[in-house]
């Protein structure tokens, strides 16, 4: 008897959209039409079911004690080979402002815009169609059709004349038995829709994951890439299965982009969300594999100017894929000035392909570096909050040294200044000030590993008996120079001991940011509790909770504990590394 079809999740849209990840809301037209299609659907899906087991739980927001079960992260893994998506890649996708209602019509109409408004000069080349292009049965041979009414000229055409303009087309298609609106899913035909894209020339696949079935999600996505592969045409792969199944931990593998979080709404409150489930992912990010936190919602629903801005900021800081899913034709001057700002989308496209991770985080206010190649770094300064507030870092903070004087270019205004070290700002509700840091050393950055000395016990940080097991809190111990007293620094932040599946981070356990709260090892999840900042004056603070790592008790003895602490400058609270 076949399994149950997987019910999608809830949404927030009022427009039709797909599963998300982000708290529940009032079901969308997206959701009755994935519900109607799972039910239409389970004899069809019979015969795929034995591609998996049991089907996924909908995915659930990230802490550190739920991730017990998942892999340390892969190290850069090479993506697919295809060599593309060296940056990340910016376009357009229809989605957002015009759901169902593609056309070929819409696709010229939008690259053409493209082709005369800046965007394609300020490094747009996607032009990607989403769901609904095609009919909703297979031809006798079981190709994909587009739909006649919606693409005369076919998408070979539609191809065509994108191609002419200099820019590249994208298509959407899905890892399940249906498209999330009910058309022929590519699950069990993935050759055959594959060489189907490669002969319209197609250049970018954006891959869903409604109506999967219950088939695990890594072997559904790595299917499509091998059958896009063995097309020999280059197609950008774009992973869209919602963040679920820690698709971090081994997209880089499958594809050059994977999608972190349920879809993004036009508001600041999604869009917050989403930035807070992307940010502490940095490491799992690198030149042709991307974290993708969903396309933009610049000039859409209610979002204002300067939370347009901040979200075009935040998502160049994270080194995110710029994806505009707005009405180009008709976008105002103000959207077309926020897209193509020259200095934001430099931060984005830097060559480094770092991901800016977060440096500091309290009250709502947020301090986000990202490493620039040649060692500049970009600063990014974000008020969540609903007020005007003054935020504050260093150049220390930020990774740079040894210069008497930095300079600071705003990168929404263009204007320069100079400071000896404080990076501030008065940043309106809901805004974010952005600086290209230039001079002195570092920036670049590089991992740092040795043991971490207690400067007040003379000891080093220690898992106690060379333990494995996740919630093992560290202790202070007479250094030896073991693996388990010997700790990476990477530039995202993290604290790491052992290698390889053994891999482990430095967590505050729980997620706790009160003193008292101890200092464990735990399966690195890319969290802000396990995130943690070495300052020049010799403290290390958590970047979630801006406190200490701290000797329990100022102790001096083998076997005393790591905790957090309010910082006081003690010396049990100052430490080396190297």
């Amino acid at each position: 008897m076949p399994m149950p079809m997987p019910m999608p999740m809830p949404m927030t849209r009022a427009r039709a959209e797909r599963p998300r990840t982000l708290p529940p809301s009032p079901p969308s037209l997206r959701r009755a039409l994935a519900v109607a299609v799972s039910v239409a659907l389970p004899a069809v899906a019979a015969p795929l079911l034995a591609l998996g087991a049991a089907q996924p739980a909908a995915a659930q927001p990230v802490t550190a004690q739920s991730a017990a079960a998942r892999p340390a992260p892969a190290q850069s893994a090479a993506a697919p080979g295809n060599g593309l998506a060296q940056t990340p890649q910016m376009g357009f996708n229809d989605w957002n402002a015009y759901g169902c209602n593609v056309s070929e019509s819409l696709i010229k109409s939008t690259a053409q815009a493209m082709h005369t408004n800046g965007m394609q000069a300020a490094g747009y080349q996607y032009v990607n169609i989403d769901d609904c292009w095609m009919t909703h049965n297979r031809d006798s041979g079981g190709r994909l059709v587009a739909d006649p009414a919606k693409f005369p000229d076919g998408i070979k055409g539609t191809a065509d004349y994108v191609h002419s303009l200099g820019l590249k087309l994208g298509i959407y298609e899905d890892a399940g038995t249906a498209t999330c609106a009910g058309y022929p899913g590519s699950l069990g035909h993935e050759t055959t829709d594959a060489q189907s894209f490669a002969s319209w020339g197609v250049d970018y696949l954006k891959y869903d994951n409604c109506n999967n079935t219950g088939a695990p999600a890594r072997t559904r996505y790595t299917a499509m890439r091998d059958a896009l592969a063995a097309t020999g045409r280059p197609i950008l792969y774009s992973l869209c299965n919602w963040g679920q199944d820690n698709v971090w931990t081994w997209g880089a593998d499958v594809g050059n982009s994977w999608r972190t979080t349920g879809d993004i709404s036009p508001t600041f409150s999604s869009m917050l969300s989403i930035f807070h489930s992307n940010v502490g992912l940095a490491s799992y990010a690198g030149p042709g594999h991307w974290n993708d936190p969903d396309m933009l919602e610049v000039g859409n629903g209610s979002m204002t100017a300067t939370e347009s801005r901040s979200e075009f900021s935040l998502w160049a800081e994270m080194a995110a894929p710029l994806i505009a899913g707005t009405n180009i034709p008709s976008a105002s001057p103000n959207t077309l000035s926020t897209l193509t700002n020259s200095r934001v989308i430099a931060v984005d496209q830097d060559p480094l392909g770092r991901q800016g991770a977060m440096v500091s985080s309290s009250g709502g206010l947020d301090v986000l570096a990202k490493p620039l190649a040649g060692g500049d770094v970009s600063v990014a300064l974000f008020n969540e909050t609903g007020s005007t507030a003054t935020i504050t870092t260093s150049a220390a903070a930020i990774g740079k040294t040894g210069a008497s004087a930095y300079t600071l270019t705003d990168l929404w205004s263009g204007a320069s200044s100079t400071t000896s070290g404080t990076i501030s700002a008065s940043v309106p509700a809901h805004g974010t000030v952005m600086y290209r840091v230039a001079g002195g050393t570092g920036g670049g950055g590089s991992d740092v590993t040795g043991a971490l000395h207690a400067v007040g016990a003379g000891k080093c940080l220690d898992v106690p008996n060379s333990s494995r097991t996740a919630g093992t809190q560290t202790v202070i111990w007479s250094c030896h120079g073991g693996a388990n007293q010997t700790w990476t620094h990477s530039t995202s932040g993290r604290f790491t001991v052992y290698s390889g599946g053994d891999q482990m981070c430095l967590d505050a356990y729980g997620n706790g940011t009160s003193p008292g709260t101890k200092v464990a090892i735990w399966p690195c999840n890319g969290q802000t509790n396990q995130q943690w900042t070495l300052h020049t004056d010799g403290t290390v603070t958590g970047v979630q909770s801006g406190l200490c790592l701290n000797v329990a008790g100022a102790s001096t003895a083998d076997g005393a504990l790591a905790e957090l602490a309010t910082c006081d400058g003690a010396r049990s609270q100052q430490w080396t590394l190297g």
